[in-house]
């Protein structure tokens, strides 16, 4: 067989099997353990690969779990599997990990470095929180009180975010669904329209994909209509518009050289090749940022694979755009120049497909690779994690690449390039403040808690305020569906508790 290309094919990355589990136990205790799923996972992906590669591992990453904790995970596997690689990692929380793994391992087969390698992760969540609420035994590895806790969170957010409850995603995300919506002429009408069309397509997606937590079709409309059973949690996101990590899965991907993949007689049909990729941060401090709606880091990023891909985000004939709040994939389809039409993913998002924290994108990556081997030729694999902080792309084809792959994957220069001056941000603040964005936070029984906006002062400077569930007004301005409140004024004042409060101008 002639090679295609120039590069030698003992240096050209190939994925050449992926593996998935999913686990529904009739039993609580018949749970399976994080380390069973990734095992488990493992080898699917090697007989999805039809030749034996477990036993040659030279490269392991695994993925941040959070729903069990192990001292030392990926060697705890490693014995498992009976292999020492050179390479053995357990990496921090991050939602784009997954696509970053799976881009450095291409760049080890391509170094030389490591023949084989295998990027894989799971959760038990599902299990795990009802084992938890019934107490219920579970039969796993004890659970390793003295490993450390991965910071998250509040451990990088302000004290007066912690106390405005502001410093989780499905608190945070909100400020960007606000402000990109009212940057793009959107009434939050309109928004919330596009947010439900968007959010049905990644539920098709999930109800033709056999390793999907829900599979079936959601009507726009289902999605963003509060009911008991879809709850708001902050505005404008219920319960079917968020990620949801109440799952038990795990996947896998398994990658050799092209050379080593011919010589074990995997099909060339089967084989998906990694051609490049771009990464890129914003400060872990969302208020360290200079507005709230675009990310230069994310339009960096994708920007990059679109140079690879000829300068056009149509060209893909597949795209996985990380789905834990709509805002997210809204960007980045405005990035890539893709239309309202798009369709977002080949795996069903986090909330239909399910949301194993932070290794979504193993088995994005996974849906990826059988769609390519079905008859797609160019994919596009984008991951984000943290709070629109973490962003990591990869585009995958069917072709061998024509060229090496680009060792150096950070386009942070330019991310930085384009972004403006941050503004100090105070904690207390009087007159007049301007809204920048804002969300709304409810309760379990579906009412509020109370509001929060972020706010620009006179002297435009930037805070958080308080709109108290007292507050039926200024939270009706907030609500309007017909108008946007950000860039609207109102009066701040400082609270007894010591916290800023807001209440609109139009109202008073």
């Amino acid at each position: 067989m002639s090679d295609k290309t120039s590069i030698p094919p003992d240096r050209i990355p190939v994925i050449v099997g992926v593996g998935e589990i999913v686990d529904r136990p009739h039993e609580i205790a018949r749970g399976l353990e994080p380390l069973d799923l990734l095992e488990r996972a493992l080898r699917r992906a090697e007989e999805d690969a039809g030749t034996k590669l477990l036993g040659e591992i030279q490269s392991l990453d695994v993925v941040n779990f959070l729903s069990w904790r192990y001292r030392d995970p990926e060697k705890l596997l490693a014995q498992r599997l009976g292999i020492e690689p050179s390479h053995c990692y357990y990496g921090p929380v991050g939602g784009e990990s997954p696509i970053r793994y799976l881009h450095e391992a291409a760049l080890r087969i391509a170094r030389g470095e490591c023949n084989v390698a295998a990027v894989c992760g799971a959760e038990a969540q599902s299990t795990a929180t009802k084992a938890e609420r019934t107490g219920a035994r579970l039969p796993w590895t004890p659970f390793a009180h003295d490993a450390e806790e991965p910071k998250r969170g509040a451990a990088f957010q302000k004290p007066l975010a912690v106390t405005l409850g502001v410093f989780r995603p499905v608190t945070v995300y909100p400020f960007y669904e606000a402000a990109s919506s009212a940057h793009w002429g959107q009434t939050p009408r309109e928004a919330m329209a596009e947010s439900g069309t968007l959010w049905s397509r990644y539920s098709e997606a999930a109800a033709q994909n056999p390793n999907a937590w829900l599979k079936r079709r959601f009507a726009p409309v289902e999605i963003t209509t509060p009911t008991a059973d879809n709850r708001l949690i902050a505005w404008p996101y219920t319960k079917l518009m968020v990620a949801n990590p109440m799952v038990n899965m795990g996947g896998a991907l398994m990658l050799t050289s092209l050379a080593k993949a011919r010589a074990a007689g995997v099909p060339e049909d089967q084989l998906v090749y990694p051609l490049g990729g771009a990464s890129a941060e914003e400060p872990r401090d969302y208020l360290l940022r200079d507005q709230f709606y675009e990310s230069h880091a994310q339009n960096a990023v994708l920007k990059a694979v679109m140079d690879l891909a000829g300068r056009d985000g149509k060209t893909f004939d597949a795209i996985e755009l990380y789905s834990c709040f709509p805002c997210v994939p809204k960007m980045a389809r405005r990035t890539l120049g893709l239309g309202p039409d798009v369709q977002p993913t080949v795996t069903g998002g986090l909330t239909f497909f399910g949301a194993p924290l932070n290794t979504y994108m193993t088995h994005a990556a996974c849906a990826m690779v059988r769609k390519l081997r079905a008859g797609g030729k160019l994919g596009l694999l984008y991951g984000q994690g943290g709070f629109v902080t973490k962003h990591h792309a990869l585009v995958v084809s069917k072709t061998p690449p024509h060229e090496a792959l680009a060792q150096e994957t950070s386009v942070q220069s330019e991310a930085d390039r384009n972004k403006r001056a941050v503004p100090e941000f105070v904690t207390e603040a009087g007159g007049k403040g301007k809204v920048e964005s804002f969300t709304v936070l409810y309760g379990r029984g579906g009412d509020v808690e109370h509001g929060v906006v972020m706010l620009r002062t006179e002297d435009r400077r930037r805070t958080l305020a308080r709109i108290p569930a007292s507050d039926y007004a200024t939270l009706a301005h907030l609500l309007d569906m017909n108008r946007t409140p950000v860039g609207s004024r109102g009066e701040i004042t400082m609270a007894a508790d010591g916290v800023p409060e807001w209440q609109a101008s139009n109202i008073l």
